[in-house]
């Protein structure tokens, strides 16, 4: 790889889940691309991809919301860091956040970010549900 393929590889792996997503979503914008598309079609020979005419009309859910539902008193300080980590929040308003639970952490997140973020904040000591 070049050196500024590097480069921008050692800032993606500093950024936040949630900053992930979002570039994701920055990116086939400003390409007109679709990286779900893309991923399941490298992994797959092009011959065997069913045509629009196979294609039966499945809706599935795509986007989902990280609700927290509940924080212990013991386990707040590591929701806030974990909530902090995650978002763009500051002290205050991660603290406010939790404060005020039943709450919205991420809307409209792909299922694997929603997942994570869950799996994240449970380690943390919160009680969450994802819609």
């Amino acid at each position: 790889m070049s050196t500024e393929t590097d480069e921008i590889l050692e800032r993606l792996k500093k950024i936040t889940l949630l900053e992930a997503y979002e570039l994701v979503k920055q990116i086939e914008n400003t390409f007109g691309v679709d990286a779900t598309i893309a991923l399941s079609a490298s992994n797959t020979n092009p011959s065997i991809l069913p045509s629009k005419a196979d294609e039966t009309v499945v809706e599935e859910k795509t986007e989902f919301d990280v609700i927290i539902q509940e924080v212990p008193s013991a386990k707040r300080i590591n929701v806030i860091k974990t909530v902090r980590s995650l978002t763009t929040l500051g002290l205050k308003e991660a603290k406010d956040l939790i404060e005020s639970v039943p709450k919205v952490v991420c809307e409209a997140v792909s299922k694997e970010v929603a997942e994570e973020t869950k799996k994240l904040l449970e380690e943390a000591g919160a009680s969450i549900i994802i819609k």
